[in-house]
């Protein structure tokens, strides 16, 4: 994944299954059941940014970020390379809207995926400091780590607030 920083301060966007680390401002667009998960060393002043869309890989290992169950271990791994230590990062959430209600409660894919980010960030013992999920409207998200990991989520109706 690149993670070159942008030479203006434009975010960099993030698409379904990508993933950025760095100082830089990162913005995830259209977010329906899909999840926007922002870690952040306070620390180390660097963050990182996956839009998941579904939350098991099922073995699948061709877009690590699409999936939870790949996404945190890698953002994890990825910002502990860049010096963070694991117990210093906290996570914020933002996402798994219920965009078709027709579905059964087992096709909720926004429940389960915040389900399983929620829990595969207390396996790996992360504080979630804020989260703006569920519901039924879309959301995007917009991260700047060097504004102290400050995260705007703005709704579908043109509502936004920071978490």
């Amino acid at each position: 994944m690149n993670n070159t920083p942008p030479q203006t301060d434009q975010a960099v966007m993030i698409g379904i299954g990508e993933y950025r680390i760095g100082t830089f401002r990162m913005a995830s667009i259209g977010l329906g059941s899909c999840i926007g998960l922002t870690l952040f060393d306070p620390e180390k002043k660097i963050g990182a940014m996956v839009h998941i869309m579904l939350p098991e890989s099922s073995g699948r290992t061709d877009r690590p970020g699409k999936y939870a169950d790949t996404a945190i271990p890698l953002l994890i791994n990825e910002l502990t390379v860049n010096g963070s230590k694991k117990k210093s990062l906290v996570a914020k959430i933002a996402g798994g809207a219920t965009m078709f209600e027709a579905f059964s409660a087992s096709m909720n894919i926004g429940q389960r995926n915040i389900e399983k980010v929620k829990d595969l960030l207390a396996e790996h013992n992360i504080r979630i400091a804020a989260d703006d999920t569920g519901g039924k409207m879309g959301r995007s998200v917009y991260f700047v780590p060097y504004e102290n990991g400050r995260v705007t989520v703005r709704l579908a109706n043109g509502s936004s607030r920071d978490i």
